[in-house]
């Protein structure tokens, strides 16, 4: 079978017997194409063959690369290994260094003497103010009068002691606090005519009035500064200035 649909001239099929060689001859003559046997008619297209095998990779593209595209969902976890061997211990690292607390003690010891400062100022504020200084001691008071048994309360409650003159200038300096009678750190309670300091001891010192201390009434177990600086004993039940002693 022939197509020619394509050729500009009119094709002239005849069909004749093989037998016929003369007559093929003359027919030849007046068409092109002259076919010997069964005439044919054009058949319908066959069917398409099987696939030939892959070929090799060709070389990759010399064009500009895509972009990358978004990572993938994460996936599940998987199941935890086994925990491994303990390590070696290591080497003991060094002390920690104490710089913070260095600078805290510095700062604490900076405020003590800050604070010394700022009380031994005050200690000469209140020495000229308030009280009278004679050595090593300090006299103050309230200017209030009271029995004995409170006086002595009032100074333990200060950290001091009631004013006990040892020397003629310390009975000078409480006088002159005074203003008026006081009382002093000296009693003979315990032992009648036996008159001693109440921090302990016997006297060193003392400046009695005339004629006393008498003992009248049999109840003068105390003593007292008079405004003119003689000691006169009194009922420790009577009120009197109340004189403090404080350390310098």
């Amino acid at each position: 079978m022939f197509q020619f649909s394509s050729l500009p001239v009119l094709l002239c099929v005849m069909t004749v017997s093989c037998s016929e060689i003369k007559s093929c001859e003359d027919a030849q003559k007046t068409c092109s194409v002259i076919t010997c046997g069964i005439p044919v008619t054009n058949g319908s297209p066959g069917r398409d063959g099987r696939d030939g095998p892959k070929g090799e990779k060709g070389e990759p593209g010399q064009g500009p690369r895509g972009l990358q595209g978004p990572p993938g969902k994460m996936g599940p976890p998987g199941i935890p290994g086994a925990p491994g061997l303990a390590g070696l211990k290591g080497q003991k690292g060094d002390h920690g260094g104490s710089s913070v607390a260095e600078t805290t003690l510095a700062d604490v010891e900076r405020e003590i003497r800050h604070l010394k400062s700022q009380l031994y100022h005050m200690k000469k504020l209140q020495t000229f103010s308030l009280g009278k200084r004679s050595g090593k001691k300090l006299y103050v008071t309230n200017g209030e009068k009271m029995p004995f048994s409170k006086v002595k309360a009032l100074c333990n409650e200060l950290q001091a002691t009631v004013a006990t003159p040892k020397s003629a200038e310390e009975n000078e300096a409480i006088q002159h606090v005074a203003e008026d009678s006081a009382f002093l750190g000296i009693t003979d309670e315990v032992t009648e005519g036996q008159f001693v300091y109440m921090t302990g001891g016997g006297l060193t010192y003392s400046n009695w009035k005339k004629d006393e201390p008498n003992d009248y009434g049999s109840g003068e177990d105390c003593v007292a500064l008079r405004t003119d600086g003689l000691w006169n004993d009194v009922s420790c039940s009577s009120s009197y200035l109340a004189v403090c002693e404080f350390p310098a």
